[in-house]
């Protein structure tokens, strides 16, 4: 994929780009922001932008894409793409948008190394540039002809569900009277509002509901900052401002974490806090299916309490004949729940199983390395996070 000349000047000029890669990031969203104002105003996550958390995940992703391409140059990482694609379809990623981007991120790199920036330096990570770009592109339109639609679509709220203190569910229906397009459990939409100030913010939220269903249903959980992350702009409007009547604009069902061919497999769902809502989805398509192979179902939370969707957690976990339910709560366990965090070291993880992870990064790492010690195939563990992916950027 990357040609020889280039693939020596890379690996030479890996690690001065990689010890440079969160300024050079910095550096190019301060450029970006200035010359087009409205991308950040309508279409990056201003929270994110301001816990620098957007920067932490493009460095870690251009990153991993360079060292895939030097360590398997006859390989594309698609995993790593996937994902990306999923979520810039969600946003509506245009393929003239990519020129942009290339514009103001090689200014940065320019501004921070300097004369290190030679013209086969430059050359060479143009080239890994437009491979990793021009493969999302051709991703993104693929899912753009599947899904018929670039655009997002205006929902009217039909019933708002207060499921914890801090977690609603919005079940909504097409403005249009339109068909719905069904989704694969484990998929997501992005929601699109206009905040106070006019900005048009959008954000990812996992479909809860049944696959199959005339309406939309997500759960959207209060973020609440703290003094490293401001409160969540879009997840506090829903909860604040929306009601039934009320009309959201929704793109169509993206995202890669999804069953696939289960069929026979053992299924392990793993979630914590409002990861919970895909793994809903999950559980209720599998019920649909007749999934008839183990299925554990490991669920984390504060409390209780603040376990959003357990009824509908616990239902369809009921209807699989080889199911099993863990809840570990933090504080006030129940009968037939354990008090802390997750842990499977008393539950059994069956051989071949395929598992799904959704939650929090440190959760989800401790998960993986619990299956993995288990003799869980790395390949059979598959993941998915809330906001930029921050697993490639912490190593």
């Amino acid at each position: 994929m990357l040609s020889e000349q280039s693939a020596v000047t890379v690996r030479a000029s890996l690690p001065a780009v990689g010890a440079a890669i969160g300024e050079i990031t910095e550096r190019f969203y301060a450029r970006l922001f200035a010359a087009h104002p409205e991308l950040l105003r309508d279409l990056f996550n201003r929270g994110n932008q301001a816990a620098g958390l957007q920067k932490q995940a493009l460095a870690g992703s251009i990153a991993a894409f360079a060292t895939h391409l030097l360590e398997h140059p006859d390989r594309r990482p698609d995993a790593l793409l996937s994902r990306i694609a999923h979520k810039h379809a969600s946003l509506g990623v245009a393929p003239e948008q990519y020129p942009v981007v290339h514009e103001h991120l090689f200014a940065a790199i320019v501004e921070v190394l300097g004369e290190a920036v030679t013209p086969e330096v430059a050359a060479a990570w143009d080239e890994v540039y437009w491979l990793m770009a021009n493969a999302l592109i051709a991703m993104e339109k693929r899912l753009y002809e599947e899904s018929d639609s670039t655009r997002q679509r205006p929902w009217e709220v039909v019933e708002r569900v207060e499921e914890t203190a801090d977690v609603v569910t919005f079940r909504l229906r097409p403005v249009d009277g339109g068909p719905v397009r069904d989704f694969r459990a484990g998929q997501y939409v992005s929601v699109q509002v206009e905040l106070a100030d006019g900005a048009r913010q959008i954000r990812q939220y996992s479909l809860s509901g049944a696959p199959g269903e005339t309406l939309r249903q997500f759960s959207v959980k209060r973020v609440q900052g703290d003094d490293a992350t401001p409160d969540g702009e879009v997840s506090n409007h829903l909860h604040a401002r929306v009601r039934e009547g009320d009309v959201l604009d929704l793109s169509e069902p993206y995202g890669d974490l999804v069953l696939g061919d289960s069929a026979g497999r053992p299924l392990l769902l793993a979630s914590a806090g409002i990861g919970v809502t895909p793994m809903v989805a999950m559980l209720a398509a599998l019920a649909a299916d007749g999934h008839g192979a183990p299925v554990t179902v490991v669920h984390g939370d504060r409390s209780p309490a603040d376990h959003a969707l357990r009824t509908d957690h616990e239902a369809y976990a009921a209807k699989l004949p080889e199911a099993s339910t863990h809840f570990f709560y933090e504080r006030e366990a129940e009968p037939g729940t354990r008090t802390g965090l997750v842990d499977l070291t008393d539950v059994t993880v069956h051989p071949g199983t395929r598992a799904y992870l959704c939650g929090p990064l440190p959760f989800m790492r401790a998960v993986r390395s619990q299956l993995i010690e288990q003799g869980v195939a790395p390949a059979d563990i598959h993941y998915e996070v809330f906001g930029p992916d921050l697993w490639l950027a912490q190593g």
